[in-house]
Formats: structure tokens, C-alpha cells, sequence
């Protein structure tokens, strides 16, 4: 069931969203060579709890077993997609490193990711980065009311293919409220289904995942 947000729900949302912002924003600051993944970690976790929020990722079950997410943030560094666990590597010079932040406030969760260069860096990944940038905002563009799901995923899609890089299809864009993940899913490919139809008070988290090269993770 799509949860339809009331502008008192969206408001709160929003608040929890600039906790998520706050985060990325010391992130940018502090991203360098030398600082580990779990050090990051620690300091998101620092901002997140300061402004009275709760990660939303730290301690979500493992759904195959095993410990669940022992991070507070997401740290996927070079060819990790997503879900990368904050550890003791400590960052490269040309690395790119993904950091994806949740956070709870007042019951509602915020959720962003962004993708950073560690010093300087190949043009390749630049491009890369730029190019994963622009196929969010041509999908971003396509979330309004009456348009579809599919609208979104074939912005994101057509773009990225057009630059060359291929599109992850195990992985997916999703509404977000009160869960983290609510429905509906929103792909970064077409897929047969169009989709629901784009509603006021929908919220939705725009994830695309690009590679270069194939489609294909392990």
C-alpha cells in the first residue's frame, strides 16, 4: 500500500532529510586521504544523534543471517555498489566513495546518497560521478503528479545507457516514510510494468546505481 503524506507528515520529513544533508555536508568537508570508513562512520553517527535523530540503518537484521548492519552510514568505496560496512580501510588518493545516510526524526526517515572523490581522481570516475548525477536529475524531473513510476526509470535509464555505462537491476529506488522502504518500487530500468501513477503526498527516494560497463553486480 503507497502511504499518501499529509503536508504535516512532509514537514517532518523534510526535517529528517536535513539531518541527512547536514551529514553529506561534513562528509564533503572531511573526505580525504587516510580517514578510514569507520571513522566517517562515527562522525555521521556524532551529527545524526546531535539534532535528536536516530540512523536508520545502524542494526537493521541481516535478511541472510548473520550480524545485523553494524554501521551508521553506508560506505561503498570504487566497485561496491551499495551496503558497503564502515571498517578500518583508510581512503586512497583516487578512491570514490558512496555515502549513504538515513536518519530517523519525530518517527519519519530521511535518506540520501552521494558519491564523493577522494583527492584527485580519474576522468573516467569524474565523468562517472557527473554522469550518475545528471540521470538523477532527469529522473527527478519525471516525479510529478500523473506521471508514472516508469517515466522516472526511463529518464534515468536513457541517459545513462547514452553515456555508456550500464544501469543495476538488482537494486532499486523505493518509497519512504515511516519505514525506510515503502512501496512503491522505483527501478532505474524499464521494466514491463509501467508503474503506478504519480500521486500528491508521494514520497519517494530516486536511487540511481550506474556502472561502467555492464549492468551486471556480484
Amino acid at each position: 500500500m503507497i502511504n499518501l503524506k499529509s503536508k504535516r507528515e512532509l514537514d517532518k520529513m523534510r526535517r529528517a532529510g536535513e539531518v541527512v544533508a547536514l551529514v553529506h555536508e561534513k562528509m564533503a568537508d572531511i573526505i580525504a586521504p587516510g580517514i578510514t570508513t569507520r571513522e566517517l562512520d562515527r562522525i555521521a553517527e556524532e551529527i545524526i544523534r546531535s539534532k535528536g535523530a536516530i540512523p536508520s540503518f545502524k542494526g537493521v537484521p541481516n535478511p541472510y543471517g548473520g550480524i545485523d548492519f553494524p554501521g551508521s552510514i553506508c560506505v561503498s568505496v570504487n566497485e561496491v555498489v551499495i551496503h558497503g560496512i564502515p571498517n578500518d580501510y583508510a581512503l586512497k588518493e583516487g578512491d570514490i566513495i558512496s555515502i549513504d545516510v538515513g536518519a530517523i526524526l519525530d518517527g519519519y526517515h530521511g535518506d540520501a546518497a552521494r558519491t564523493f572523490a577522494v583527492g584527485n581522481i580519474s576522468r573516467e570516475a569524474r565523468d562517472l560521478i557527473f554522469h550518475t548525477e545528471e540521470a538523477f536529475r532527469r529522473g527527478m524531473a519525471q516525479a510529478v503528479e500523473g506521471n508514472r513510476v516508469s517515466d522516472i526509470s526511463r529518464a534515468i535509464q536513457e541517459y545513462a545507457e547514452s553515456k555508456g555505462y550500464g544501469v543495476v537491476r538488482d537494486y532499486v529506488g523505493h518509497g519512504i516514510g515511516t519505514e525506510m522502504h515503502e512501496e512503491p518500487q522505483v527501478p532505474n530500468y524499464v521494466s514491463r510494468e509501467k508503474g503506478v501513477r504519480l500521486s500528491a503526498g508521494m514520497t519517494l527516494a530516486i536511487e540511481p546505481m550506474i556502472n561502467m560497463g555492464t549492468w551486471r553486480v556480484r
